[in-house]
């Protein structure tokens, strides 16, 4: 006969199965309707649907969202959020590093901080990401529209990727859409399609704001994915997603170098400092060529302190203690 060796890492997976096991059986048990009485799941780990609230708030104000359109709409992206577990853990670990500076630029310009939850959906708070339509960064600014905000879009340089500077750029027009439409739901979805858009169907749907207009599917999915979103990031244990400070990425300490004029060679700069043409181009991401081309600009280019960029030490810095449990 053979011999079966079974670890305690075995063991100790059987028993939590088991007591998955168990809790979804009593759930199943405790329902009130006779299929979940009399039937039992063919699983061990049971899908729930989330709870939808009555009510979200959003930039300051409370939204009813019992209508069937608006419930059905939230719980789509809450289940999404809720189920695409590697993602959604992602973004709150991202969020630990780039809020830090997203949050004082929003709070400087005047823009609710709920905003940032519009960079999380646009971009998962990758600086450098670049959608088929050729919005880049942050904040994902198309070319014009990049210009038209104040960033510099160069062969050698592009702002769009400068997550400070692309903020204020996204501070600068959240800010003038209000000034049109008064109501941060119709400049939440002004952002995905436009202002010229939602101010054409506001004006021939004869609505007051961008909930009761409609507009192609990725247009109206948006306000909810933004609030969804943040409803998550503010109960994220609720949702089922567990972090410890450690889980999170942590910001790391950089100074700046002044730079006005050209670099020939930034793999040769990056040396001069100790660091990787690599880092380099992590740390500057708005940095598009291996040469800079200042072009009579002074431009900050950020060194990473070589100490900070070892996990040596668990993460300690959590910028917002609903995000982790103890």
């Amino acid at each position: 006969m053979y011999k079966i060796r079974v670890s305690n890492k075995q063991i100790a997976s059987v028993f939590i199965c088991g007591c998955v096991g168990l809790a979804a059986y009593v759930l199943i048990s405790s329902g009130d309707s006779k299929q979940m009485k009399n039937e039992r799941p063919l699983v061990a780990s049971m899908t729930m649907s989330p709870e939808i609230p009555s009510s979200v708030s959003f930039c300051g104000k409370t939204i009813d969202i019992t209508r069937y359109n608006m419930r059905e709409a939230f719980d789509r992206e809450l289940s999404s959020f809720t189920y695409f577990h590697a993602t959604t853990l992602l973004l709150i670990k991202r969020a630990n590093r780039y809020f830090p500076v997203i949050e004082p630029v929003l709070k400087k310009y005047g823009i609710p901080d709920d905003f940032k939850y519009l960079a999380v959906i646009e971009s998962h708070l990758d600086p450098r990401v670049s959608s088929p339509a050729r919005a880049v960064g942050m904040w994902q600014f198309l070319e014009g529209t990049g210009r038209q905000y104040g960033l510099t879009i160069t062969p050698t340089v592009d702002e769009r990727c400068h997550v400070e500077k692309a903020t204020i750029a996204a501070c600068k027009y959240l800010k003038e859409a209000y000034g049109k439409y008064n109501n941060w739901i119709s400049v939440a979805a002004s952002y995905n399609t436009g202002m010229g858009r939602i101010s054409s169907e506001l004006g021939q749907q004869k609505a007051d704001n961008a909930f009761d207009l409609w507009l192609v599917e990725e247009t109206s999915r948006y306000p909810y994915r933004i609030m969804a979103i943040k409803q998550i990031f503010e109960n994220p244990y609720r949702y089922g997603f567990v972090l410890t400070p450690r889980n999170l990425y942590k910001p790391i300490k950089t100074h700046p170098v002044s730079v006005s004029t050209d670099i020939a060679d930034l793999v040769a700069f990056a040396r001069k400092y100790n660091i990787t043409y690599a880092d380099l181009r992590r740390f500057n991401p708005w940095l598009r060529d291996r040469k800079l081309i200042a072009g009579g600009k002074t431009y900050l280019i950020q060194i990473p302190d070589e100490e900070d960029l070892y996990y040596r030490q668990s993460n300690a810095y959590v910028h917002d203690s609903r995000w982790v449990v103890n």
